[in-house]
């Protein structure tokens, strides 16, 4: 079955599988595939499949919708080619890929209330990427600090791990050769690092860092 692997900065932030015969994508969030930046209009294309192939077409959206680099109306995918919106690229991928990817760790409230940002982590999971080497001797862990879930632990056994909540608050832990690093990846929630804002450029974590996203603190450890 076709999927979309949706991504920004290299960090992988979610997967669509194309169940339907018509998937939108935009910035509003009844959208298929919703990507919140301003930089997507609120309906900004749209993927068909029709027989065996997959059409884009663009929604005569702000910014323009782009395959492999190049502006498209209307355009057949193919396996392997990178949509583009914004700063985000959509990776699509025709026929089974592996390895799979786990599902987004989710924050929500113990008390849910409109307008209030989740603040409590309920699930934690991770994307998976292609290991760095198979020898990759780094581990690390998170240990949740605040609310319902204090107390759990978290192994970060995967390249990348998301964490928070699609649309509104996520950021990426992602393992390279020499340690750990934390960037903000979408959402008008920057996570912090010590108290200090992180933004999309990756900040190098060391043992004992301490984070918070949507008020939930959380501690970094490297083995």
């Amino acid at each position: 079955m076709p999927k979309m692997i949706v991504s920004i900065d290299g960090v992988v932030i979610k997967e669509v599988q194309l169940t339907k015969e018509r998937t939108t994508l935009g910035r509003r969030p009844y959208n298929d595939i919703v990507i919140d930046n301003l930089a997507v209009s609120g309906e900004h294309a749209v993927l068909q499949v029709v027989g065996t192939e997959v059409m884009l077409e663009d929604l005569n959206s702000t910014n323009g919708t782009y395959v492999n680099g190049k502006a498209v109306k209307k355009q057949a995918l193919h396996n392997g080619d990178t949509i583009e919106v914004g700063k985000y690229k959509i990776r699509f991928i025709g026929e089974v890929e592996t390895p799979e990817y786990d599902k987004t760790m989710v924050i929500r409230p113990p008390h849910s209330a409109p307008g209030v940002l989740p603040t409590v982590p309920a699930s934690m999971g991770s994307y998976q990427s292609p290991p760095l080497h198979p020898n990759e001797p780094l581990s690390g862990s998170i240990k949740v600090l605040s609310g319902s879930a204090a107390g759990r632990e978290v192994s970060l056994t995967k390249v990348v791990t998301t964490i928070g909540k699609p649309g509104v608050a996520v950021a990426a832990i992602t393992r390279r050769p020499h340690g750990f690093v934390l960037a903000h990846v979408e959402g008008g929630t920057l996570p912090t690092l010590n108290g200090n804002a992180v933004g999309a450029e990756p900040v190098t974590l060391k043992s004992g860092d301490v984070m918070e996203l949507a008020g939930t603190q959380m501690q970094f450890f490297q083995a």
